[in-house]
């Protein structure tokens, strides 16, 4: 029932050939190699074009206020080191602007004055690199209603003016509220997931329309009082998602030091 032959003490002949056929017949395996087995990665045709803005493509008549979200971020040295010898063109193409600066063609299509919903997110716009260039832009978004700034590291917007009504700035590297742009219409603000630990600097956005803020995941949410915000926010009416409630129009309640009574008899 093992299918041990007892008296030769080996597998039967079906068993042993299969095992000798795999020892003894090794035909190499051949190996398509391909464009289309898939084994082979082939740059697209539109590889070369990876780090270019949409703006600096021949031929490209789109607008600025047409893309939801356009690149900005300019290549590193690192990635224009990593490209193929046929984007050199390109790298001359950046060398030649950073000698004769942005042409006033490029200016007009890229036409950020006439932008009102915009996304910048994970472009890594608050490396040193890419500082100047973005500044540039988010100076010049004077219509702007909805600015989304996700993930790109940034430590510091405070020399800038913004006219949106509502900006993302989640997952950021901020920490205090100092830090944030002068916002004087903007009634949605997301802060959530940054390194804000106090609240100094709320008095700035106390004239302004706020409806709604998110703090979560930083760590002022953990001090005292923290729901107090909504006293400095008069129009406030959400925070971190949660709807003002009856005791966060109550006065904050001051820590006086425990007082004891030591009875002398």
């Amino acid at each position: 029932s093992s299918g041990v032959n007892t008296l030769t003490g080996g597998f039967p002949k079906s068993h042993s050939s299969q095992w000798s056929d795999l020892s003894v017949a090794r035909t190499p395996l051949s190996v398509d190699h391909s464009p289309d087995s898939g084994l082979v990665s082939t740059p697209l045709p539109s590889d070369r074009f990876r780090f270019a803005s949409w703006h600096r493509l021949e031929q490209c008549e789109v607008t600025g206020d047409q893309l939801t979200c356009p690149r900005v971020r300019e290549p590193s040295e690192e990635e224009l080191f990593q490209r193929e010898g046929a984007d050199v063109c390109l790298d001359r193409g950046r060398r030649r602007r950073e000698e004769e600066g942005q042409s006033w063609e490029e200016r007009l299509q890229e036409n950020w004055e006439n932008c009102l919903e915009l996304n910048l997110s994970y472009q890594d716009l608050g490396d040193p690199f890419q500082q100047e260039n973005f500044l540039r832009i988010l100076r010049r978004l004077i219509r702007v209603q909805k600015l989304q700034l996700v993930d790109n590291s940034l430590t510091n917007l405070s020399s800038v003016r913004l006219p949106c009504r509502m900006l993302n700035l989640h997952r950021n590297h901020l920490v205090c509220l100092r830090q944030l742009p002068k916002l004087p219409a903007v009634e949605h603000l997301c802060l959530s997931e940054n390194a804000i630990s106090s609240l100094r600097g709320l008095g700035a956005l106390g004239s302004s329309p706020l409806r709604s803020l998110n703090l979560t995941r930083n760590p002022v949410t953990f001090t005292q009082d923290y729901r107090a915000v909504f006293s400095s926010l008069p129009k406030l009416e959400v925070l971190d998602g949660i709807p003002k409630l009856p005791e966060d129009s109550l006065p904050t309640r001051l820590q006086l030091p425990e007082t004891r009574i030591c009875n002398i008899l």
